[in-house]
């Protein structure tokens, strides 16, 4: 099972976070939220969670199916609440190459079975305890 470890020490909000495969990025908060903006919030970190595995699924289907898609992007907007809770979570795809009506369709289809999307849009059990 992938692991993926937050780390941080004194210095708010700035998180460490590194994966088993060896990967690093940095979590913060903006100034304005007593943080110094060094990486996206963890609702950014959310989105672009979406984005990604957005982007991956659509141009896995297209190669499978030899489809002229030269580029796509997906756009994810989120709303947060005063107590950094993302009730919502919009994303836009766009579409580069020449492409018909009917695959520009079925892409739109293929984005929304991302294995981010799926999960974000069942109930999915954490649990949290003391190591």
């Amino acid at each position: 099972m992938p692991t993926l470890r937050g780390q941080i020490g004194t210095e708010p909000y700035r998180t460490r976070i590194t994966s088993d495969g060896g990967h690093e990025l940095l979590a913060d908060e903006p100034l304005d939220e007593g943080g110094h903006n060094l990486g996206p919030t963890p609702g950014e970190l959310l989105a672009a969670s979406l984005s990604a595995c957005t982007c991956i699924t659509v141009r896995m289907y297209a190669d499978r199916k030899q489809w002229p898609l030269t580029g796509l992007e997906a756009h994810v907007t989120f709303e947060r609440t005063a107590t950094h809770v993302v009730p919502q979570l919009h994303c836009e795809l766009h579409l580069q190459g020449a492409l018909t009506d009917e695959q520009r369709q079925r892409l739109l289809k293929i984005a929304e079975l991302c294995p981010i999307h799926k999960t974000l849009m069942g109930a999915v059990p954490i649990t949290t305890q003391l190591g």
